[in-house]
């Protein structure tokens, strides 16, 4: 299928994330309406406003691209080389608890690789948008961009892991590194701020899903940073079949802003 990612396009992804964000806040204050999936994971009425938000969006805007969305991904269609990949509401724990660290998420995969990611955070007003060759920025409320690009690795580095899932063996990985400050995070934000240069390495030890990881991960790239596994290698997406585990989960990975630092890490 022959698609282009155009400026025009990441723009107008950001402002679908931005309405379905609108649709979560519905649902911020009062009845969330949490029931259990059969995976045992929460989902609440604003997971499934906001996936009625993006999916008919991203029909109208890319019409003909499949979708596949964590509250149908039970039913997901067939893929190919380019499909999008959403999580309507990342952080549901986060967004239950109501500390604000929760997430709208689009991405766009080509050829296993995210080439276009949209982080929106609803409750705090922030927007990140990302794609690969066009370059990353961070949207304020009022319009105004900030171009988005990682640091090199300092001496003494940041690292940023999961406010709802940590871990002893997270804990020993970064032992090899010069970490001084440990920063807690929920949702996407994670890669978010590792591409605004406020952090340095996310290393994750528990399980993911793609459409946790798909958009945060390409505004990542789109600022300078890599996300590997932790042999090294790049973390590719539309995995199905998987004989070891579920269509779409997640080998444990680790995020970088500097990719000298990726390369000294997972040697």
């Amino acid at each position: 299928m022959s698609f282009a990612v155009t400026p025009a396009l990441l723009d107008a992804l950001g402002a679908l994330a931005v309405c379905a964000g609108e649709a979560t806040l519905r649902f911020y204050e009062g009845d969330s309406g949490v029931e259990t999936k059969a995976d045992g994971s929460p989902v609440t009425k604003a997971d499934l406003a906001s996936e009625a938000v993006i999916l008919p969006g991203l029909a109208r805007l890319a019409p003909g691209v499949p979708v596949v969305s964590e509250e149908s991904a039970d039913s997901a269609p067939a893929t190919g080389d380019l499909f999008f990949l959403v999580d309507p509401l990342d952080g549901t724990k986060e967004f239950i608890s109501r500390n604000g660290e929760f997430t709208v998420n689009i991405a766009l995969i080509e050829n296993g690789a995210p080439v276009l990611g949209v982080v929106q955070a609803p409750a705090v007003g922030r927007l990140w948008i990302g794609a690969a060759g066009l370059g990353a920025w961070e949207i304020g409320g009022n319009g105004a961009r900030r171009a988005l690009r990682t640091r090199p690795a300092p001496a003494a580095l940041t690292a940023i892991g999961s406010r709802s899932h940590g871990g002893a063996e997270t804990a020993r990985w970064l032992e090899r590194l010069n970490v001084e400050n440990f920063v807690a995070a929920g949702s996407s934000l994670k890669f978010c701020l590792i591409a605004a240069g406020e952090a340095d390495v996310y290393p994750r030890h528990g399980r993911t899903m793609e459409w946790d990881t798909a958009a945060g991960d390409a505004v990542l790239r789109a600022a300078g940073g890599i996300v590997t596994r932790f042999d090294g290698t790049a973390l590719d997406y539309g995995k199905r079949g998987q004989a070891h585990d579920s269509d779409f989960a997640n080998p444990h990975f680790v995020a970088f802003g500097d990719p000298a630092l990726a390369r000294s890490a997972t040697a």
